[in-house]
C-alpha cells in the first residue's frame, strides 16, 4: 500500500479486519506516521485547532501487524513488480510486491507564474498550516513595530488564491484570526487589515450551487474580504503581487490554494493518465497490469453516478474513504478467486466551515446557512475523524476556543529561513520511468 491518506488508511484497516494474519503480509509506505485530516487544516492555520488534533497516529488507527515503511515511493516497475522507496534518511529501498495499491494522493497544482513557488505559501500539509499561522501573526507583530506607513500597510494585506473549499475556508478562518488578534495591537488601525480572495473561475465554490455560493460570498464580503473572480496572479514578488487585471497589491503574504494534481509518482509508471491521474477501470484496477490497483486523488476512477460518459470522481475525502473500502474488498476477491465489484457511490453532500457561526452546507441536498450549517459541518468532520482520541481532542479544542479564544502566540517556525511552496512537497525526488527501470535492472530485480 502506497500512501496513508483517507484512501490508503481505509484500505489497510479493512484488509486487517477481513484477512487473517496468515492470509497476507500488509506493508504501508508513507513518509509520515499519521493520517492527516485535511479538511480541518484551515482551522489549524487559524489556531482554532492545534496541529496534533488532526494528525491521527497510524500506530493507533491500524493494527500492529501492518509493516510501516517510513518513506515515500519514488518509482514503480510494473513488470518487475518492484516499488522503489526513498526512506526518511534518504536511503533507497527496493520493495517487491505481489499486489500493489497506489494511493499516493496529490500535490499542490502550480503554474508557470513568475515568482510563484519562491514567494507563495501552500496549504496542503500540516507543516504549511502551522507555518502560515506563525507568518500571519508575525506580520501583525512587524506592522505594530514599524514606523514606516508603507511597510505597515503592506504587512497588513493578505492574498489568498483559490475560490474552492480550501481557499475559501482558509481566507475565512485567517480573516477571523487577524480580526480577533488586532484587538491586542492598539497601535494598529483595524481598517488597514485587508484580505483578498481571488479565483480565475467566474463563481465561488460552484459545486455548492447558485444560492449557497452567493450566500458564502455575501458572508465573506460582509466581513471585509475583497473577492475578485475571473482574476489570477500574473507574477509574485517578496513584497508585492500583481494580479492579471493589472492591480499591484503590496503584501508579504500570498497563499496559494488553486487546486491539486496527482502525485508525481503516477508519471513514473509510464501508464495512461486522465488529466494527470492514473486511468483505471470501474473496479479500480490498472488495465493490462496484474495486481495493480489505484484510487483516491491520484486515480481517475469512473463516476457512474453523474451519468456522463468519461466523468471521473473528484479528489475528495468522501470518495477516497469509500474507494479505500472497495479496493480492499477487490484485493480480497482477487486473492480468493471471486469477481471484482465496480465502485458506486451516493453523494452525502458538501459542508463549508467559515468560522464562528458562519457556514454553508448541503447535506443530502438540503441547503443550510448559519448555525445549522455550522452544526452540520462540524458534526460531519467530527464523525469522520478516525480515532476516539482525535474526536476528543478536536471537540475539546472547539469548546476551549469558543470560550477562551486565542493567545496569538508564534511558535518559532518563522525563526529562520522562510519556507514557501517549493520547500514542502518534495516534488523533485521522483524518478522517470527510464530511471526506475535502470535502477531495478542494476539491483538485479528486473524481469528478463
Amino acid at each position: 500500500m502506497v500512501g496513508a491518506g483517507f484512501a490508503g488508511v481505509e484500505c489497510v484497516r479493512r484488509l486487517e479486519r477481513k484477512l487473517a494474519p496468515g492470509d497476507a503480509e500488509i506493508t504501508l509506505v508513507t513518509p509520515i506516521s499519521y493520517q492527516l485530516y485535511l479538511p480541518l487544516l484551515p482551522q489549524v492555520a487559524s489556531g482554532v485547532l492545534s496541529p496534533q488534533t488532526i494528525a491521527m497516529s497510524l500506530r493507533r488507527s491500524t493494527k500492529y501487524r501492518t509493516r510501516i515503511i517510513p518513506g515515500g515511493a519514488i518509482g514503480v516497475d510494473l513488470k518487475a513488480k518492484v516499488c522503489v522507496i526513498r526512506n526518511i534518511t534518504g536511503r533507497i529501498l527496493d520493495e517487491p510486491y505481489d499486489y500493489i495499491v497506489l494511493s499516493p494522493g496529490s500535490v499542490t497544482r502550480t503554474f508557470d507564474i513568475p515568482g510563484l513557488t519562491d514567494h507563495a505559501f501552500g496549504m496542503k500539509t500540516l507543516a504549511e498550516a502551522a507555518y502560515i499561522r506563525d507568518h500571519v501573526i508575525a506580520q501583525l507583530d512587524l506592522a505594530d513595530a514599524s514606523e514606516d506607513p508603507a511597510e505597515r500597510a503592506s504587512r497588513l494585506q493578505f492574498v489568498v488564491v483559490g475560490g474552492g473549499y480550501a481557499g475559501t475556508e482558509t481566507a475565512a478562518c485567517l480573516q477571523r484570526l487577524t480580526h480577533a488578534a488586532v484587538e491586542r495591537y492598539p497601535r494598529l488601525d483595524p481598517g488597514l487589515i485587508k484580505w483578498h480572495l481571488i479565483d480565475i473561475a467566474p463563481k465561488l465554490m460552484p459545486e455548492l450551487g447558485e444560492k449557497l455560493g452567493r450566500s458564502a460570498q455575501e458572508i465573506l464580503t460582509r466581513r471585509g474580504i475583497e473577492i475578485s473572480l475571473g482574476v489570477s496572479i500574473a507574477k509574485a514578488g517578496p513584497t508585492e503581487v500583481t494580479f492579471t487585471d493589472g492591480r499591484v497589491v503590496p503584501t508579504h503574504t500570498l497563499i496559494w490554494t488553486a487546486g491539486v494534481v496527482a502525485s508525481p509518482l503516477i508519471a513514473t509508471l509510464g501508464a495512461e493518465t486522465v488529466r494527470g491521474r492514473l486511468a483505471v477501470t470501474a473496479d479500480m484496477c490498472l488495465p493490462g497490469e496484474d495486481g495493480v490497483f489505484a484510487l483516491g486523488d491520484a486515480a481517475a476512477v469512473p463516476d457512474d453516478a453523474k451519468g456522463v460518459e468519461g466523468a471521473v470522481c473528484p479528489p475528495t475525502a468522501q470518495h477516497a474513504v469509500r474507494q479505500g473500502r472497495q479496493v480492499a474488498d477487490n484485493v480480497i476477491a482477487t486473492l480468493t478467486g471471486r469477481p471484482l465489484r465496480p465502485y458506486h457511490h451516493k453523494d452525502l453532500g458538501l459542508v463549508v466551515d467559515l468560522g464562528g457561526t458562519d457556514a454553508v452546507s448541503k447535506p443530502l441536498g438540503v441547503e443550510l446557512r448559519g448555525l445549522p450549517a455550522q452544526v452540520a459541518a462540524r458534526g460531519y468532520h467530527w464523525s469522520a475523524l478516525r480515532t476516539n482520541v482525535a474526536k476528543t481532542k478536536v471537540m475539546t479544542s472547539w469548546l476551549l476556543n469558543s470560550i477562551a479564544g486565542d493567545d496569538f502566540v508564534r511558535t518559532g517556525f518563522q525563526a529562520r529561513q522562510p519556507a514557501k511552496l517549493r520547500d514542502f512537497e518534495y516534488t523533485d525526488v521522483y524518478l522517470t520511468p527510464e530511471q526506475v527501470r535502470a535502477h531495478v535492472e542494476e539491483a538485479g530485480l528486473a524481469v528478463r
